[in-house]
């Protein structure tokens, strides 16, 4: 349906820009039985809500007879957004569309100028936009008057909660009029939003344009399953499979970020990395080569990444899992916009599978298995790719053909050809060999569990034994590499691997046996999920069977598979704006 019933100039605002119709939530907000009142809106990021609460505010901004705004004083809106990237971009879009309505936007964000955002607000404004942190201290400041408020929206206000904010929103909205509009818009609706909006809102409307299986409805949601140890591996080569316009990589903490961005700059691809430790020049910088096309990947935690609005990003990769399915869905939700189609894909440790399947089932968000792309997977992709780009109609000035001829005259069609795919494949970073994919030579890692096949160098073995199997989800793939790391030998030094019930038992050769335990117990204590136990036993699995659990062999080793990004820890730390 076309808009409707709106004020003159705003209506001509919308039409400028294309809009000949309203989104779900933009047209929720402007129906009469919303007109006045309180709101709790759970939409979805990229459904057009900044437009939609500009529009819900009108009402309370524009004079009736004119339709446009009085002269700028103490302002009547203020917009609250979680980070500084959401704040400019709310601010950039209320200025285009309360534009011909002659408004003064004032932005307050940190990481700018405190003192040139407080010149602008003592010229007066109808509207100012900031973060929680820094709108306090204008507050507190006495430089930010809030007496002639009309309205208060909260922009994404789950992850202002989740970030730390509450004590910064709530003496905001202790600070604004009795009677003032509260609008509160959200991906997700979990009980502290409830909590909030109970206190600070009255007879509030509840609108919901989310669907009711997952929060995002254009984002094919796959798991990929992969050892612990191979899971920058599976980055590369899930980002090398997808050849995304813009992809965006989900890490727990900045050291990780670095970690991961150092490795995809060292293989060729254009990154940028996002995280706490990066200034504001570095932040927009890092934005602005994403949006020109000279970067293509970005890493980021998941307070730097929020409220970034990139178009073509079109790919998400949670390299690190979410703690809960309301990030998950944050996360996801940067892609998938407008109506746009996206990818989100979880990299799941083998040990961690079931976990992230309770999650899942618990959001009712359905999700693709699958394993990591091996070489082949990706050679394949680049040969469609490839032929589907040189079969594209382009333009070919005299130079170029005159060049071709000479080439043709000194080499045949076929080498010519070869040197073109040659050339292509050589701007593009090769793929890793995965664990699951190089398993089928040594190591017995790919071989089914249970059976034995004799090699060179195993006639005389010791069998060690893992207080793990397949009730705790052991899987060759990820446990080969435990052993390899903890035990500091290679994949070709580790025999046949059996894994049971509860436990699962391996051959390392006689003639290193000393050495691997030596290295096992050198290393206790160093992993950080878990403990597995190791013990070298008799004989075979037939007498460990029937022996009692370490009755000839050393005291067990406690340690447990490591992933390659060191994971999240340390004190909470408060959030800047």
């Amino acid at each position: 349906m076309p808009f409707t019933h709106l004020p003159t100039l705003l209506a001509e605002a919308l039409s400028a820009r294309g809009y000949a119709a309203p989104t779900p939530v933009q047209a929720s907000v402007i129906e009469p039985q919303a007109e006045g009142r309180d709101l709790i809106v759970s939409a979805q990021t990229g459904s057009g809500k900044t437009v939609a609460f500009g529009l819900a505010i009108a009402p309370q901004l524009l004079t009736e007879d004119e339709g446009r705004l009085p002269p700028p004083r103490a302002p009547l809106a203020l917009a609250i957004a979680p980070t500084r990237e959401l704040a400019l971009q709310v601010s950039r879009e209320l200025e285009w569309l309360y534009a011909k309505a002659g408004a003064r936007i004032s932005t307050c964000v940190g990481g700018m100028d405190a003192s040139r955002e407080r010149r602008s607000l003592s010229h007066g404004a109808h509207i100012v936009v900031g973060t929680p942190g820094r709108l306090r201290d204008h507050i507190e400041r006495g430089a930010l008057d809030l007496s002639n408020l009309k309205a208060v929206i909260l922009d994404e206000a789950d992850e202002m909660l989740d970030m730390g904010f509450r004590e910064d929103l709530e003496l905001i909205l202790d600070a604004s009029p009795e009677g003032r509009r509260t609008l509160m818009f959200s991906a997700t609706m979990p009980k502290s939003i409830v909590a909030l909006a109970k206190r600070y809102q009255k007879d509030a409307l509840r609108i919901s344009t989310v669907g009711e299986d997952r929060g995002h409805g254009d984002i094919s949601y796959q798991a990929v399953t992969v050892a612990p140890a191979d899971i920058e591996n599976a980055v590369v080569n899930l980002l090398r499979l997808h050849e995304a316009e813009t992809a965006i990589l989900f890490c727990a903490t900045r050291d990780n970020v670095r970690h991961l961005h150092a490795g995809l700059i060292e293989r060729g691809f254009a990154a940028v990395a996002l995280s706490g430790e990066h200034s504001q020049n570095e932040r927009n910088s890092a934005m602005q080569a994403l949006r020109d096309k000279r970067a293509r990947v970005c890493v980021a935690t998941d307070v730097a990444a929020r409220g970034l609005d990139l178009p073509s990003l079109s790919l998400v990769i949670h390299v690190e899992l979410p703690r809960d399915a309301e990030t998950l869905q944050h996360r996801s939700g940067r892609t998938g916009r407008a109506g746009k189609k996206g990818t989100a894909i979880l990299i799941v440790p083998y040990q961690r599978k079931r976990r992230v399947e309770m999650m899942l089932r618990g959001a009712r968000i359905a999700v693709e298995w699958m394993n990591a792309p091996t070489v082949d997977d990706i050679r394949k992709a680049d040969k469609s790719r490839l032929m589907t780009m040189l079969m594209e109609d382009v333009e070919i000035d005299e130079d170029d053909r005159a060049l071709g001829a000479q080439l043709l005259e000194k080499k045949s069609p076929e080498d010519i050809a070869a040197a073109l795919v040659r050339s292509y494949r050589a701007r593009m970073p090769a793929p890793e060999e995965m664990i699951e994919a190089s398993g089928s030579g040594a190591g017995g890692a790919s071989r089914e569990a249970g059976k034995e096949h004799h090699r060179d160098g195993f006639d005389d073995v010791v069998w060690f034994r893992m207080d793990i199997g397949r009730r705790q989800n052991a899987d060759p793939r990820w446990i080969l590499p435990l052993i390899c790391r903890r035990g500091h030998i290679t994949k070709n030094e580790v025999g046949a691997i059996r894994i049971a019930a509860n436990e699962t038992m391996f051959q390392v050769p006689s003639a290193i046996a000393s050495k691997f335990m030596s290295a096992v117990k050198r290393t206790e204590g160093q992993e950080a999920e878990g403990a597995v136990q190791f013990e070298a036993v008799q004989g075979g699995p037939e007498q460990a069977e029937r022996a009692p659990r370490r009755a000839n062999g050393p005291a067990p080793v406690r340690h447990a598979p490591r992933p390659t990004l060191r994971p999240a820890g340390g004190a909470t730390r408060r959030p800047r704006s």
